[in-house]
């Protein structure tokens, strides 16, 4: 299957999964604890963090309330 995005929102799924990860790691937590704390699956989170998933804003909001930080702060690419 072909994917429908531009290079450039190929990018924009890079840095947002760079980003989840940098401050998934500033908390020192694993792809496994932050899948069991959000409920999400962690094969989900890893495309996530490799730019492969494009993510739903509602799983954006779980991901950062369940960091601890506002959904802005990972959006912030």
């Amino acid at each position: 299957m072909e994917s429908t995005l531009t290079p450039e929102q190929q990018e924009d799924l890079q840095k947002l999964g760079r980003r989840l990860a940098e401050i998934r790691k500033a908390r020192g937590w694993s792809q496994e604890k932050l899948a069991l704390e959000s409920g999400l699956a962690r094969s989900y989170l890893g495309g996530v963090e490799r730019g492969k998933r494009n993510i739903a804003v509602l799983n954006i909001l779980k991901l950062a309330r369940t960091l601890g930080c506002d959904a802005g702060e990972l959006l912030r690419i």
